[in-house]
């Protein structure tokens, strides 16, 4: 059979397997969902070494140390943030508006893994699908078939041994196109977790299904003049270098503030970063770009050292970054796309506005809605730059990977960063378990269409009441309705030569008396 076919038949396959798991995880409780997803996170924890070797060894790109922390990531400080979630049953009551929520499963989620990120990715797709309640099956990119399957397996495994039915958690083991789009087509899927290039990601969005994508993060950097300078070069290094740059929320152009740019530059030297020269910028150009004019993907995910060899010019093999020079933005300047490596584009200007103006241009050749970076002790200007900037993580302070992720940041920890409606994503959030559920609401009415009629209640609500422009409002305490026989009020009679007090007014009843007479004599 060709593989084309092979591909869709195990994809068939495996949608079954899936939805049988699924007609079995509905019925778990919260205590089974945190019991089986711990283990998981615990399985992926133990093999975190293992599976970093194995993917550089496949791919032939990225950082075995770094992997090695993305696995950690992705499973130990994951679980740690989501196991107080709650993901079953009554999630959540309101006790004034008498709605209760209710937390269902979303169905069997297909979950496109990258090359990039190919064990810790699968690791964290797996564990955020389970902790919802969904079965999840893993398409690989075919450049890193091997290590993916393996961190499938291993949390498969684990989630089995702790109550999980079997098929919770699969992998395709024979990758093709035709067999990843028949995983988003058929009718078995429900919900699409897609993390790889702009195409992929639109051909998620094209199937018809509910799907989270992500889309390219062209992240600028920009330090103000305030800014502490050694900090900032460091955060940004650290993240640059960081698995050789492979993480889509790491710095693409370091804009500097005029005051500051030679002590910029100083630092980034320090650090080992090598500042090329147009020549070297020229050969570059040559290599990144592929004939398509997008990224050359045979630049991804190495390091500084081996880049400028294969571009045609030497530098220090302890070279951590390569630093561009530029003047413009756009495909006049190809450099200033994302890069996917260790090479960094460097801009100066002159003050805050001028600088919020360069990074509005950078985010729009390729970057909306992803991620921003501002390193400045000037509140306001950092203020300015939240409400400016077309990007939903704007971050302070902090290196772009480790910040957008939720490792320095008070984010949620994920792999999977959404760019809302400006990048063409369905969400502009860090995916979590609570993006994986439907919400299902349990109501009683409040605010009765009849309100005479005696409502029985178990408990007595706060009673409301519509007002002309169709809001519900808190209705008045109403006191009850004193008894009547026949016109006559039921109260009981005066003692003889005992004067009756109305209300708080404290008057008699003559005195009441004359001024309603007085009252309607003047009104005729």
């Amino acid at each position: 059979m060709d593989k084309d076919l092979s591909s869709v038949q195990e994809v068939r396959d495996l949608l079954a397997r899936a939805q049988a798991a699924q007609d079995q995880l509905r019925d778990l409780s919260q205590k089974d969902v945190d019991r089986i997803t711990l283990a998981m996170a615990e399985a992926g924890e133990k093999a975190a070494e293992r599976l970093a070797k194995m993917a550089v060894e496949e791919t032939g790109f990225g950082k075995y140390e770094d992997k090695v922390a993305k696995n950690r990531f992705a499973t130990r400080r994951l679980i740690a943030a989501i196991t107080p979630l709650k993901t079953v049953g009554f999630v959540s009551e309101d006790g004034p508006r008498r709605v209760h929520t209710i937390a269902e499963p979303m169905g069997v989620t297909a979950a496109i893994i990258p090359s990039t990120n190919p064990t810790s990715t699968a690791l964290y797709k797996a564990i955020i699908s389970l902790k919802a309640r969904n079965a999840v099956i893993m398409s690989p990119h075919p450049q890193a078939v091997r290590c993916t399957l393996e961190a499938t397996q291993t949390v498969a495994a684990a989630a089995e041994r702790a109550g999980a039915p079997k098929g919770s958690v699969l992998c395709m083991s024979i990758p093709d196109m035709a067999g990843t789009r028949e995983l988003m087509h058929h009718p078995t899927t429900r919900l699409i977790l897609a993390t790889g290039g702009t195409a992929l990601v639109r051909a998620a969005y094209s199937s018809g299904k509910p799907a989270y994508g992500v889309g390219p993060g062209n992240v600028p950097a920009f330090i103000e003049r305030s800014a502490d300078v050694r900090k900032a070069v460091r955060d940004i290094v650290a993240s640059k270098t960081f698995d050789y740059g492979t993480v889509c929320a790491s710095e693409q152009a370091i804009v500097a503030d005029r005051p500051v740019r030679d002590e910029v530059a100083a630092e980034l030297k320090r650090h080992n970063a090598h500042f090329c020269t147009a020549p070297e910028i020229a050969l570059l150009e040559r290599l990144y770009v592929s004939p398509r004019g997008g990224l050359n993907p045979a630049v991804v995910g190495l390091p500084a050292a081996k880049i400028a060899q294969m571009a045609g010019f030497t530098v220090a093999p302890e070279t951590s970054v390569l630093v561009i020079p530029m003047t413009g933005v756009g495909k006049q300047h190809p450099l200033s796309m994302e890069k996917l490596s260790p090479a960094i584009c460097f801009y100066d200007v002159d003050g805050w506005e001028d600088g919020c103006r360069l990074c509005l241009e950078i985010l729009h050749f390729g970057g909306i809605g992803h991620t921003l970076v501002i390193h400045s002790r000037d509140e306001k200007i950092i203020r300015e730059f939240a409400l400016k900037k077309p990007v939903f993580r704007v971050l302070v302070n902090t290196g772009g990977t480790q910040g957008a992720i939720g490792l320095t940041t008070g984010l949620e920890p994920a792999l999977t960063l959404g760019c809302g409606t400006w990048g063409g994503s369905s969400t502009a959030d860090n995916l979590t378990p609570l993006h994986l559920i439907n919400l299902k609401r349990l109501a009683y009415e409040i605010a009765p269409l009849h309100p005479t009629e005696a409502v029985e209640e178990a408990k007595p609500a706060k009673r409301w009441r519509m007002d002309d422009h169709y809001r519900y409002r808190p209705a008045a305490e109403e006191k009850p309705a004193p008894e009547t026989r026949g016109d006559a009020l039921a109260s009981p009679a005066p003692l003889p030569g005992a004067e009756v007090k109305y209300g708080s007014t404290g008057l008699t009843e003559e005195q009441v008396e004359a001024i309603i007479q007085e009252f309607a004599k003047n009104r005729g």
